[in-house]
């Protein structure tokens, strides 16, 4: 082949791959791109126009654009066998697990805050079979919800049943190095009538239960509705926090769609020198190929500090 003819054709195929490559990132960054800085989380379903249905293709999809990490509510409710699969296949691209939910969360029963012995030793009884499905995946965390609030019992009464039920939870999980994060929920636009909805009162429990397997799930969207004041709020809670998750408000979409300024919050939790994860616990602002592009592209913005 002349020289000329061939240095026409490795041209062509260079500009090719660019131009694809540039399509399918919008046009901001490649395919395969480098590692954020922090360690996000996407979740099943999040980019599966692209990926397709089967959360493994998935996975596989958030590793090739730079995530190291996953989350999944559902994973307790999984096969043995998938939950195996989905463990082996982070090993494989060496990710990492981030929350799953560790118990049957009671949207309408005070489970724990009520004080009901028998409900207490079911929700010990299912941390202790999460043991498993960690183990499987390789996750360090799970997250724990207390149930409602008891109308008929004082605060302070509902406080300490909470906090002796997750003593007891802790004493299961601390030989095995594991720990349930406690997250806060909104009580305004998400979840109205649960015990836990502020970030102090994790505070206060987390210390009261005084174990390395007790600590705060930071949501960020929904401390954002009950409380604002993010980065102080993050600062008075930090020696307790294990876990972070994401989500702008109003919405409740990637950031940058919202009031949140992500970049500034990000900014300050590397500052602080978290190493932990940050869960994507949102829905994506657009639909199809464009909302899942949309998400990277975000993420790609807000973590550029």
């Amino acid at each position: 082949m002349k020289r000329r003819n061939f240095i026409k054709r490795t041209l062509a195929v260079s500009a090719a791959t660019f131009s694809i490559s540039h399509l399918f990132a919008g046009n901001t960054f490649d395919v395969a791109e480098k590692p954020f800085r922090l360690n996000y989380a996407p979740h099943d379903g999040m980019f599966k126009n692209h990926a397709g249905p089967n959360f493994i293709d998935q996975i596989k999809f958030m590793a090739d654009q730079g995530f190291r990490s996953i989350e999944d509510n559902e994973m307790r409710g999984r096969s043995v066998s998938e939950q195996e699969q989905i463990g082996k296949t982070l090993s494989q691209l060496n990710m990492s697990m981030g929350v799953f939910v560790a118990h049957n969360i009671a949207w309408n029963d005070a489970n724990l805050a009520g004080g009901d012995i028998a409900k207490r030793d079911q929700f010990v009884k299912e941390i202790s079979e999460s043991i498993d499905v960690a183990k499987r995946v390789n996750a360090k965390w799970m997250t724990v919800v207390p149930g409602t609030l008891d109308k008929r019992l004082a605060m302070g009464y509902q406080t300490a049943n909470v906090i002796k039920a997750l003593r007891e939870a802790a004493e299961v999980l601390e030989p095995h190095g594991l720990i349930m994060v406690l997250e806060p929920l909104n009580p305004y636009r998400d979840h109205p009538g649960l015990f836990l909805s502020k970030s102090p009162q994790a505070y206060e429990i987390c210390k009261a239960v005084n174990s390395p397997s007790c600590k705060i799930l930071f949501d960020i969207y929904h401390q954002q509705i009950t409380e604002g004041n993010i980065i102080p709020n993050i600062n008075f809670c930090w020696d307790e926090i294990a876990y972070f998750q994401i989500g702008d408000n109003p919405g409740r979409k990637e950031p940058t769609t919202g009031e949140l300024n992500y970049q500034n919050i990000f900014k300050h939790i590397n500052e602080k020198g978290y190493k932990g994860i940050l869960g994507m616990e949102h829905g994506n602002s657009k639909p199809g190929k464009e909302g899942e592009l949309a998400v990277i592209k975000a993420y790609r913005e807000c973590d550029n500090f």
